[in-house]
């Protein structure tokens, strides 16, 4: 341990608190104190909480033990929501449903060197229970801190992590707005096309596969295409030809479309589209269109927890229609402008990636007594 820093049990330097139920009539658009319940945590990408439902309690009305103090740091304690790893800083003096638990930092330990410290915490491997993930004050009986025990020297690391995590941000935003960039190109050259539209129905034949999900074998000889953006594998087909395939169901909607030529088999939610004989489409001209109108799809798909496409939803879906020579000129540079997109979103990716692996690299430095005191020079 370096000189002048102590490594304690994570209780030992703040206090745990769990979250309460409060009853429908206190909750009044009056008030200072916050009710956050565990569901508005996951609506929010900031770190810093403030109620996105604009749920208000009566302070008289509560006892002030239920009271999570700002600068405290609330996460998920129970369920699905643990996986999601949110925590969040509390900026406004709240109170939190049963789901939500908080952490309280103590007067020896700087309440945002906690909150970045905390962060890399993965409460997912935290959690216990059977049925239902868990975590409770025991959870955190062998999570162990390491702090300078002076708060200036915590103070410094913080004022050194938020200049490196600000230009770390910065670039991760310059990254993402260059993939957006690159995908809206792709995306535009296909708006822009021209042409008398015609529905899908008129053009093409539908059809579903038969298969369950799981039929999918390791190291399969054919394709196998489920709803997934994966390709699976399998040792049968049921399709030898050119076809168009369209993921029928998505548990957010975000639904995929695939190109395929040969034999294959498909799940029975999934879609094999296959053009008419005497329709006047090109298929890669198709699968481009077909991608075109994904968001499309989103929308007009129905369902609670899974979204799904209905057969006439396609088959209703109009597309541009020009002629089969202009249908060539615009595969050919579609195609070009696909590879050029899924060469940049791997570059911008893979920067992201590296921007994400620098933040870990720079918090298990500052955690060990080891970050440069040039501040963000480093970064």
């Amino acid at each position: 341990m370096k000189q002048g820093w102590e490594m304690k049990k994570l209780g030992e330097v703040c206090d745990f608190k769990s979250g309460t139920t409060i009853a429908p009539k206190l909750e009044k658009t009056v008030g200072e104190i916050i009710y956050a319940k565990v569901g508005d945590m996951n609506l929010d990408g900031n770190e810093d909480f403030i109620s996105v439902s604009s749920r208000y309690v009566v302070l008289k009305e509560i006892n002030e033990n239920q009271i999570i103090p700002i600068g405290s740091i609330i996460f998920p304690k129970r369920g699905g929501a643990i996986a999601t790893n949110k925590k969040r800083r509390i900026i406004k003096p709240t109170i939190v449903d049963l789901n939500t638990m908080a952490l309280v930092p103590t007067k020896i330990i700087d309440k945002d060197y906690l909150f970045y410290w905390f962060n890399k915490i993965d409460l997912s491997q935290l959690s216990n229970g059977t049925s239902i993930p868990q975590i409770n004050n025991y959870s955190f009986n062998d999570v162990y801190i390491s702090y300078p025990k002076s708060l200036l020297e915590q103070q410094r690391i913080v004022s050194i992590l938020d200049e490196a995590f600000a230009a770390i941000a910065k670039a991760k935003a310059n990254a993402e707005e260059n993939l957006r960039n690159a995908r809206e190109l792709f995306e535009g050259y296909l708006q822009a096309i021209k042409a008398e539209k015609s529905p899908l129905g008129h053009l093409v034949e539908i059809k579903t596969g038969k298969l369950n999900s799981n039929a999918a074998v390791d190291g399969g000889k054919y394709p196998f295409f489920t709803c997934s953006r994966e390709i699976f594998a399998i040792d049968n087909y049921a399709f030898d030809h050119e076809a168009i395939l369209l993921a029928g169901n998505n548990a957010s909607g975000d639904f995929n479309v695939k190109y395929y030529k040969g034999k294959f088999n498909a799940y029975q939610r999934t879609y094999v589209i296959t053009v008419n004989k005497e329709a006047k489409v090109l298929y890669r001209y198709l699968y481009f269109q077909l991608l075109n109108s994904l968001k499309e799809f989103k929308e007009k798909s129905v369902g609670a927890n899974t979204r799904f496409l209905k057969l006439g939803m396609i088959q209703e879906m109009k597309i541009p229609l020009p002629s089969l020579e202009q249908q060539q000129t615009i595969v050919q540079k579609l195609d070009t402008l696909s590879a050029e997109t899924k060469k940049l979103e791997a570059i911008y990716q893979q920067k992201i990636k590296d921007l994400e692996e620098l933040k870990k690299s720079i918090l298990q430095k500052a955690f060990n007594g080891e970050l440069n005191t040039t501040k963000a020079a480093a970064v």
